[in-house]
């Protein structure tokens, strides 16, 4: 049975569990996200810093071919990267994002981060990264973020986008955005698990109609293999005690318990496995209930604990300051 999706702001439904892209390597994209629609995904979360979109729509096109789906059976998801947010830059490398996957518009299209770097063409580089030469040196732009959202609201008229919204945003920024938005935002992706809850940021989003889409929903376990040594000195959300308890009252896998937390709250999970049991049970989150007591305590393990920091990894772009 698939999983209930959301309604949008904007009329328009998502599914509240998709398959995220994000370090899915390029030699087993294609097959991934094939195998992924077979067990029943429809949503999958991509972006242009992911370097794997041109594989995401190999995988896309093979299970259409075979019959699998039709393309508006899916919900395709990218991302705006930094490098792009000069006005002129948004439609054009849009485009190049839609060419890459093999389709003529997504379902979402995001606002990666809220930062403007220094143009890179991607004839030099692509995916560019957060640097400018490609190895220290960080440049931003003078680009607003009003700026990059009017470009991105242009998508939406031009149907290259069915919705646009916000990822890493922070309550102040959203704020901000909602006075000059023309096309409002339809969802904010942030990093959401029980060591970084964010309650009043996903209270403000909910209040405002915007979707909470939660990325790295297993919280360190995600950076474990980019040796970040913040994510290697975190206690593993697996093994919390906590986790295992409520794991076995429901003869759940610590993950599903996991991703239910952010589900029964009202928020749309995007994880990732290429184990055919692992992708089955995560799909499978919506199927069961946790108490309210549950909630409260899987909740009560938060200690505002950030990963995606560009601070931690750049030691510069202290967004979340």
């Amino acid at each position: 049975m698939a999983p209930p999706s959301f309604k949008l702001n904007n009329g328009h439904s998502m599914p509240g569990v998709g398959f995220g892209l994000w370090k899915v390597t390029n030699d087993t994209c294609a097959d991934q996200v094939y195998n992924a629609i077979k067990t029943g995904y429809r949503l999958f979360d991509g972006a242009c810093d992911y370097g794997n979109e041109t594989e995401c729509g190999e995988g896309v096109a093979r299970a259409i071919k075979d019959g699998l789906v039709k393309r508006e059976d899916l919900f395709l998801v990218s991302k705006l990267w930094n490098s792009f947010h000069d006005g002129e830059r948004v439609k054009p490398i849009c485009q190049k994002q839609l060419n890459d996957w093999g389709i003529s518009y997504f379902d979402l299209y995001i606002m990666h981060f809220p930062i403007a770097l220094e143009y890179v063409d991607p004839s030099v580089r692509y995916p560019p990264g957060f640097t400018y030469d490609g190895k220290s040196e960080i440049r931003t732009s003078k680009a607003t973020i009003q700026e990059t959202w009017k470009a991105m609201e242009s998508l939406v008229d031009a149907g290259m986008a069915k919705s646009i919204g916000i990822s890493n945003f922070q309550g102040s920024l959203i704020m901000d955005l909602l006075r000059y938005a023309r096309v409002r935002p339809a969802a904010l992706q942030i990093e959401h698990h029980p060591y970084l809850v964010q309650p009043g940021l996903t209270e403000l989003a909910k209040r405002e109609g915007i979707a909470v889409t939660a990325y790295s929903s297993f919280g360190p376990l995600s950076y474990h293999e980019l040796d970040m040594k913040k994510a290697k000195d975190t206690p593993l959300l697996f093994e919390n005690p906590t986790i295992k308890k409520i794991s076995s009252a429901h003869g759940k896998t610590q993950a599903q318990i996991l991703l239910r937390w952010a589900t029964q709250r009202g928020i749309a999970v995007i994880p990732k496995s290429n184990n055919p049991d692992r992708l089955k049970q995560n799909l499978e989150v919506t199927n069961f209930d946790l108490s309210q007591s549950e909630i409260d305590e899987i909740s009560g393990l938060d200690r505002n604990l950030r990963f995606n920091d560009p601070m931690d990894y750049l030691n510069d772009l202290p967004i979340f300051a």
